[in-house]
């Protein structure tokens, strides 16, 4: 028997002797690489050109920008307290927070503190010049009020008044109205008064304030004295 290792190889042959081999395919050349593009094996990635990342920095301000407005336009505004009629709550220099979006003067209660915009008829009060004002929902419309004894009644019930400075002298009485003949807020309209009441211009002056002119309801203390205040209302 023959060893393996003295067979011959075995060769594929044709008709006509050995097979030739086919001629491989021509291989585009290969385009030389720019020597920029390259990164040396091994390297981390090239950091971002400077003005790419300028660019990304100025587009992320601008739609933070735009969002902060389009949130101060019609969902929060921030407004400044300048005078004493809402002490104890509210002190000259304040700074609280009004929602606007989600809300509309439907649905204004009893007790709510809202920003409004100066009626047409205060020509009798003297104070900070200002288009906006801030006081509380007393009376709601259709509902009925009066004041004796220094205190306010709703609907023929003295109003629980917790938030009222100590002592709390009313000051102006509501005008036109008595226990007999009180007087009723007309549909769509609020009676407004500040807290501090012998000081407050309100609607005890130039009458209540239509639903429409509300912007809307303070509903955070964010600033007082100086320092941050964070109290809900």
């Amino acid at each position: 028997m023959a060893r393996a290792a003295d067979q011959e190889p075995e060769t594929a042959t044709g008709a006509h002797g050995p097979a030739t081999p086919e001629p491989a395919e021509p291989q585009e050349p290969r385009q030389p690489q720019d020597p920029a593009q390259e990164e040396p094996a091994g390297q981390p990635a090239k950091k971002r050109r400077p003005a790419r990342v300028a660019i990304e920095w100025v587009t992320i301000v601008a739609v933070a920008l735009v969002l902060a407005l389009a949130a101060r336009q019609w969902v929060f505004q921030t407004f400044s307290i300048p005078s004493e009629s809402m002490v104890p709550t509210l002190d000259i220099g304040d700074r609280i927070v009004v929602q606007k979006l989600f809300w509309n003067w439907h649905d204004v209660k009893q007790g709510d503190i809202v920003v409004f915009a100066r009626p047409p008829s205060d020509t009798q009060c003297t104070g900070p010049e200002s288009d906006d004002l801030v006081k509380r929902v007393i009376a709601l419309p259709g509902q009925t009020i009066y004041s004796a004894f220094g205190k306010v009644f709703v609907d023929g019930r003295q109003l629980p008044e917790t938030y009222l400075p100590k002592p709390d002298p009313l000051g102006r009485p509501i005008p036109g109205a008595s226990a007999q003949h009180p007087y009723k807020v007309p549909p769509g309209d609020f009676y407004v008064m500040g807290d501090n009441r012998a000081v407050s211009c309100d609607s005890r002056y130039w009458g209540p304030v239509k639903g429409d002119t509300i912007v809307g309801k303070v509903v955070l203390l964010l600033w007082r004295h100086g320092h941050p205040a964070w109290h809900v209302f």
